[in-house]
């Protein structure tokens, strides 16, 4: 099951909101010499935050590997451990899952480092000075194609299969990839490391938990998906006088929204191991790339209300 839908609106809405901090330039922006301006005036000042120090990418890319040096961990402590009642997960399965968390936690390192290199080369601030409506839309039409196409390929068709997987983790980096000029590297480091804790106790509980207990719960969650994703286009087209109504939205997709994909982590761990039986009795094939897919998704969406929310807390405090 994709749950694409859902995280297609707050990078929309990070976008729109990165865009209103670009500086003004005289005129239109939709004039060409004018949007250049804005982009290149507002690329030099990013330059001189701190997110662009050497210190600061240094410490970055150690915390992401800390992390991701965690989680390959924490795959191997926690999901290997002998803890089901009927003796255990089954070697096919555990092997089944540690292959998946594996690509997920590959296809997050894509995600990051894809999102650096265009913070790098000023791809950002040019998906900055876009329309919100058209990043969100042309990003969705991106990113559904090429995950779509990704889980057409047969697995054992490598290459292509592959490269349209690269290709959709390349869509999601640039989704994410304005928030990271908002936020400051330690703030990110925080989310990372909460959104770690957060999917490896659920996926515990999941793994560890009776055959299919969960899979019955993706009907609602898909519904609770739907109802997070229009909450965040509600800043697109609600009045900025309706305060209230606003905050409500806020809220439902910050917190809703953590309450959501959490169930989907849940969902998703028994729905690999699900697959990983059929796949032990040649129902299926072997496909980790693909249950890797839901995963990272679940990941991101966590990620970005997890920075959000550390941000407001960290406003309020000034």
């Amino acid at each position: 099951m994709s749950f694409t839908l859902a995280i297609r609106a707050g990078p929309a809405r990070l976008a729109s909101r990165a865009s209103s901090q670009l500086p003004k330039a005289k005129g239109s922006m939709s004039s060409g010499p004018a949007a250049a301006a804005a982009i290149r005036a507002f690329h030099q000042s990013a330059t001189k935050n701190t997110f662009f120090t050497s210190r600061a990418v240094t410490v970055t890319l150690l915390t992401g590997g800390a992390i991701f040096g965690g989680t390959l961990v924490a795959i191997n402590v926690v999901f290997n451990r002998e803890t089901r009642e009927d003796g255990g997960m089954p070697v096919f399965e555990r092997a089944y899952l540690n292959s998946t968390f594996m690509h997920t936690g590959l296809g997050v390192g894509i995600i990051g480092l894809s999102a650096y290199q265009m913070i790098q080369s000023g791809f950002v601030y040019r998906i900055m000075a876009t329309n919100p409506w058209v990043f969100a839309i042309g990003g969705i039409a991106i990113s559904m194609g090429s995950m779509f196409a990704t889980r057409a390929i047969d697995p054992d068709n490598y290459v292509p299969k592959y490269a349209m997987w690269t290709v959709f983790n390349a869509t999601q980096a640039a989704f994410i990839a304005p928030l990271m000029t908002m936020a400051a590297p330690a703030l990110l480091a925080r989310a990372g490391l909460y959104t770690v804790a957060m999917m490896g106790g659920i996926s515990f509980v999941g793994a560890t938990a009776k055959q299919e207990k969960y899979l019955y719960i993706g009907g609602p969650l898909l519904a609770g998906a739907a109802i997070v994703a229009v909450s965040g286009f509600a800043p697109l087209v609600l009045p900025v006088t309706a305060v209230r109504t606003l905050a409500i939205t806020e809220n439902l997709w910050l917190y809703g929204g953590l309450a959501v994909f959490g169930g989907f982590t849940l969902y998703d761990v028994q729905k690999v191991l699900h697959h990983a039986r059929l796949a032990e009795r040649g129902i299926i094939k072997k496909d980790p790339v693909n249950e890797s897919i839901s995963l990272e998704l679940d990941f991101l969406n966590i990620f970005i209300r997890m920075v959000q929310i550390l941000m407001m807390q960290q406003n309020r405090r000034k």
